[in-house]
């Protein structure tokens, strides 16, 4: 499952181009034109960058940017400022505020790309690569297959789709809800107890023999991947 990028921007022209070029390079993508309403997005999805830009409706990418670094919870998400604004102390502005990038419009989509896979790799090297281990489980992208201590494990597409979310950011807690709208699509009716059956299939092909559990409930909260 590809990286998960966000946009916060209130042209339509950008947020149409954005998408289609992102998801043409094999990311999740989703928006918000509203800067109240990407926060909560945001929040709630738990993106693996944001693409945001400078002036938006309600509430300012600088704004959004300050509320996300000072939260432990959000202060690791890569942020990548888009603007119309190029003078020095307007970029100076933006990364006293948080952001990790800073991008002039109108821009390049090839530089944009660039700038965003190699944030990807510095502050989540999980969600690029095509092999990903986290202690004695292994999950390889590419041919679709999971081992654990080198043993193959067979999982259904959707429990292989929670694992490599959950792989992504190990031990962060995630909700049901977050889990609904990041593995199935948030545009997809699926009642929360469908969560807890794929969650029980996940455990009982991943807990293999002489191995120990690594998804952890956290009663009223989630669940997460931990050691």
């Amino acid at each position: 499952m590809s990286a998960h990028v966000f946009i916060a921007e209130d042209e339509a022209s950008i947020v149409s181009l954005l998408k289609y070029n992102l998801e043409k390079e094999g990311y999740k993508v989703s928006h918000s034109e509203n800067g109240e309403d990407a926060l909560k997005q945001i929040k709630s999805k738990q993106p693996d960058l944001i693409l945001m830009d400078w002036m938006l409706p309600e509430l300012s990418g600088v704004e959004i940017c300050k509320n996300l670094k000072k939260d432990d919870k959000f202060n690791d998400i890569p942020v990548i400022m888009l603007t119309a604004k190029g003078e020095e102390e307007d970029k100076l502005k933006a990364f006293d505020t948080g952001a990790d990038d800073y991008v002039t419009k109108p821009f390049s989509q090839k530089e944009l790309n660039a700038r965003i896979k190699s944030l990807l790799r510095r502050s989540k090297p999980q969600s690029s690569s095509d092999v990903v281990e986290f202690t004695d489980l292994k999950i390889d992208r590419i041919t679709k297959r999971v081992y654990r201590k080198d043993k193959e494990i067979t999982l259904g597409p959707t429990e292989f789709k929670l694992l490599d979310f959950f792989i992504k950011n190990p031990k962060r807690v995630y909700s049901r809800e977050q889990l609904l709208n990041n593995v199935w699509g948030e545009h997809i009716y699926v009642e929360s107890r469908t969560v807890d059956v794929h969650i029980r299939r996940l455990r009982q092909a991943i807990n293999i023999q002489n191995t120990k559990p690594l998804i952890r409930t956290v009663r009223s909260a989630g669940y997460s991947l931990e050691s």
